[in-house]
C-alpha cells in the first residue's frame, strides 16, 4: 500500500495582493495533489496566509485599517483565488486561527522549559522589510540582498532560540538524507552557509516596538517572531501533537518553497523541529523565480503579474500549462505574455486542440459519431507502434513527476501527441474512407486514435483538470469514474466500441495577441486615475519614468482600429507611437502639437505597428484629453 502524502505550500505573508509566483507554486503543489490522485495515493494539501508582522501593520495603516481589517481583506483573496485557478486544497490555515496560535504558544512553552530560549541584550542590523536581524556577511554591499536598502541599527533586549546548538546535527542530517533538500542546488547552498558559525535566531519583538503578533506564553511584554510562528503552520494544521492527521501525514511532509525563503525552511525550522521534539520533514522542494519581461517582480516599476486576470483573458487550464510547462523546477524562468501566447497556440491550439478536433471530425464523418467496432487483429497491426509509444509516454511522464520535473512530463506527453499527429498523416484515414476494400483499417486507425486521446486526457489531469474532463466527456467516457487512473493508463482498449460520442468542440482557439493588445489600448489609451486611490511613491521610483516632449510630426487612422491612431512624433529622434485617441481627435488635429510621451516605456506591436512610448492624457467620462505644453520646447526635452 502506498504511503500517504503532505503535501504544502508556504503559507503567504498578506502586505500584498496575490501575483504569478504565489500562483506557480499553488498550481504546483495541486499539480503532485492531483497526481496522486492518479497513483490512488492518500494526499493532504495545505495552504493559507501569514498574517503577523511589522510589514502587515505598515500595510495596514496604508490602506488606513486596523491590522485585523487588512489580514481579513488580503487573506480572502488568496482564498477566493484558488478555487478560480482549479486548485483543490484540503487545508487552508490562517495564522490568526486560535488552533494555530495555541499550538505556537504550546511550542514555545515547550522550547523554553527546555532551556533552548534565553533572555538577552542584542543590537545588529535590522531590515525592517524582512522582519529580521542581519549578519554583516549576509547582506550584499552593505544592504540587505532582498530589499536592496540598508539596515538600520537596532539595540534591545530579546528572547533568542539557540539554533547554534543544532548547528551539526543540521550538517549531518543533511548529509546522511541527500533528498532532505532539493534540487541538489540548494542543498549544496545551505550547506555552503552552514560552514560559518550559526548565530542564534533572536524569536521575539518587544510590545513597546510590535503589537500585531502572538504573544510569548512566558512573557506578556513580547509577540513570537514572525518566521517561528509562521513556521510552525505545517504542524498546527494537523492537529500537532495528538491529532490523528498529525500522526498519519506529518512522516510523509513535503515542502515546496521559492529559493528566496530556503534559509528560513532549510535551517530555522528543521531546528525548531529538533528542539521541540518533532521529527524532521521528508523533503524541502525549493523552486526559482518568475522573472518578468527579464527583471524580477516588482511593485514600484508596475511589472506584477496578476493571475487572475491571465486567467480571464487565456483560461485556467492553458495559464497552468505555461506555468508547469515553461518552468524547470529549481530553476529562474522569464515569463512575458506573448511568450504564453506563442505556447498555447503551438502546443494546445495546433498540436493537441487539432488533434482532438480531427479525430472526433472523422468519428462522425465516417462512422455516424459511433465507435467503431474493430478485428483485433486488425487493430494490432494498424496499430503501427501507437500502443508502445503511448505506455512510453505513460512511464516517463510518472518518472518526470515523482522527480518533480513537470516540465519534462508535459514534453514526454507532446511528444506523444506529435507522433499520433504524424500517425495520422502516415495512415491518411481519408484516403481509406473512399474505399470499401479498406474499410476495417480505417475502424482500426480510428480505434487506435481514439485510445491515444484517451490516454492524453488522463496524462494532462494533473495540469489541465477541466480540459482531461471535457475530452473524456467527447470521448464517451464518464469523467467521473477517474479515467486519469495510472492503471487504466496502462491499458488498451477501454473504450467501448458502440458508443456514440457528441459532437467535437474547439478545445483552444488560437490566440491574436495583437487583438488583444489593441482591445486594452483602445479601452484604456491611457491610466486615468480618477476615483483610484493614489499609491505614494518616491522621487526615486518616479525618476525612473522617463517623460519627453515630442512634436506630432503626421498622425493617421489605423485601418479596422476605431479608436486608435498612428502617431510619427520627433522627441529628439522620430519614434511611432500608437494612441488610443481617435474618438476624441482628429489626424489633423493633432499634426503640430507638442505632447508629453512616457519615452522609456517597452515597445509593443498593436495591429502589426511598433509602438515605442505612450502619450499621456487625461480621462472623464470616457473622453481623453491628451497633455500638451503651453510652450513650445525643443523635441526631446525631459519633464521635470
Amino acid at each position: 500500500m502506498t504511503e500517504p502524502l503532505y503535501i504544502t505550500t508556504p503559507i503567504y505573508y498578506v502586505n500584498a495582493r496575490p501575483h504569478l509566483g504565489h500562483a506557480y507554486t499553488t498550481i504546483v503543489a495541486d499539480v503532485i495533489s492531483r497526481f496522486a490522485d492518479m497513483k490512488k495515493q492518500d494526499c493532504f494539501f495545505l495552504t493559507g496566509t501569514d498574517e503577523h508582522g511589522d510589514k502587515i501593520v505598515r500595510a495596514a495603516k496604508k490602506e488606513n485599517m486596523t491590522p485585523r481589517e487588512y489580514v481579513e481583506k488580503i487573506s480572502s483573496l488568496f482564498k477566493n483565488l484558488w478555487p478560480e485557478l482549479s486548485i483543490e486544497n484540503s487545508c487552508f490555515i490562517r495564522t490568526t486561527d486560535q488552533s494555530h496560535i495555541k499550538v505556537v504558544e504550546e511550542v514555545l512553552q515547550k522550547i523554553y522549559d527546555s532551556g533552548d530560549i534565553y533572555f538577552a541584550e542584542y543590537e545588529g542590523q535590522y531590515c525592517f522589510g524582512c522582519e529580521r536581524f542581519y549578519a554583516e556577511r549576509e547582506l550584499l554591499n552593505g544592504k540587505c540582498p532582498d530589499h536592496g536598502s540598508e539596515p538600520e541599527i537596532i539595540k534591545e533586549s530579546n528572547y533568542f532560540f539557540k539554533m547554534s546548538k543544532y548547528q551539526q546535527w543540521l550538517i549531518d542530517h543533511i548529509k546522511q538524507n541527500p533528498e532532505f533538500i532539493r534540487p541538489e542546488r540548494y542543498k549544496n547552498e545551505v550547506l555552503s552557509f552552514l560552514k560559518e558559525p550559526l548565530e542564534d535566531l533572536c524569536i521575539s519583538r518587544p510590545k513597546s516596538r510590535l503589537k500585531w503578533g502572538i504573544t510569548l506564553p512566558f512573557d506578556e511584554d513580547y509577540v513570537t517572531y514572525v518566521w517561528f510562528d509562521a513556521l510552525l503552520n505545517y504542524v498546527s494544521a494537523l492537529g500537532y501533537p495528538d491529532g490523528a492527521l498529525y500522526k498519519k501525514y506529518w512522516p510523509h511532509a513535503q515542502h515546496i518553497v521559492a529559493k528566496d525563503i530556503l534559509k528560513p525552511h532549510g535551517i530555522y525550522w528543521p531546528t525548531i523541529l529538533k528542539s521541540a521534539g518533532i521529527p524532521p520533514y521528508k523533503h524541502l522542494n525549493v523552486h526559482g523565480f518568475w522573472n518578468v519581461d527579464h527583471g524580477k517582480m516588482s511593485k514600484s516599476i508596475g511589472n506584477v503579474v496578476e493571475p487572475l486576470q491571465m486567467k480571464n483573458i487565456y483560461g485556467t487550464d492553458a495559464f497552468r500549462f505555461f506555468l508547469i510547462r515553461d518552468m524547470v523546477f529549481g530553476l529562474d524562468s522569464d515569463y512575458s505574455e506573448q511568450a504564453m501566447v506563442q505556447r498555447l497556440n503551438t502546443d494546445l491550439a495546433n498540436d493537441l486542440g487539432n488533434l482532438f478536433s480531427r479525430v472526433i471530425a472523422m468519428v462522425h464523418k465516417y462512422f455516424k459519431g459511433i465507435v467503431p467496432r474493430v478485428d483485433l487483429v486488425l487493430e494490432q497491426e494498424m496499430e503501427l507502434g501507437l500502443k508502445k509509444d503511448a505506455f512510453n509516454a505513460v512511464s516517463c511522464f510518472e518518472s518526470s513527476m515523482e522527480n518533480f520535473s513537470f516540465h519534462k512530463a508535459m514534453i514526454a506527453l507532446w511528444e506523444f501527441i506529435s507522433k499520433m499527429n504524424k500517425y495520422v498523416d502516415v495512415t491518411a484515414p481519408w484516403v481509406l474512407a473512399k474505399q470499401k476494400s479498406t474499410r476495417k483499417q480505417l475502424e482500426a486507425v480510428i480505434y487506435n486514435l481514439l485510445e491515444g486521446l484517451r490516454i492524453v486526457s488522463g496524462l494532462i489531469y494533473p495540469v489541465m483538470p477541466d480540459t482531461s474532463k471535457n475530452m473524456q466527456k467527447h470521448l464517451g467516457l464518464n469523467p467521473e469514474t477517474s479515467f486519469f487512473n495510472l492503471d487504466l493508463l496502462r491499458s488498451w482498449d477501454v473504450i467501448t466500441p458502440g458508443t456514440q460520442l457528441p459532437k467535437g468542440i474547439t478545445l483552444f482557439p488560437r490566440i491574436d495577441f495583437e487583438k488583444i493588445q489593441m482591445e486594452r489600448i483602445e479601452n484604456s489609451p491611457s491610466v486615468p486615475v480618477q476615483n483610484k486611490k493614489l499609491t505614494e511613491i518616491t522621487l526615486e521610483e518616479f525618476f525612473k519614468v522617463d517623460l519627453r516632449a515630442a512634436t506630432v510630426m503626421k498622425a493617421e487612422i489605423i485601418p479596422r482600429a476605431k479608436k486608435l491612431l498612428k502617431l510619427e512624433v520627433d522627441m529628439g529622434e522620430i519614434r511611432t507611437i500608437v494612441a488610443g485617441i481617435a474618438k476624441d481627435y482628429t489626424p489633423e488635429e493633432l499634426v503640430g502639437k507638442q505632447v508629453v510621451v512616457v519615452a522609456n516605456l517597452k515597445p509593443v506591436k498593436i495591429m502589426g505597428i511598433l509602438s515605442s512610448g505612450m502619450v499621456l492624457a487625461a480621462s472623464e467620462n470616457g473622453v481623453y484629453s491628451i497633455t500638451t505644453l503651453d510652450k513650445n520646447v525643443t523635441p526631446g526635452t525631459p519633464l521635470r
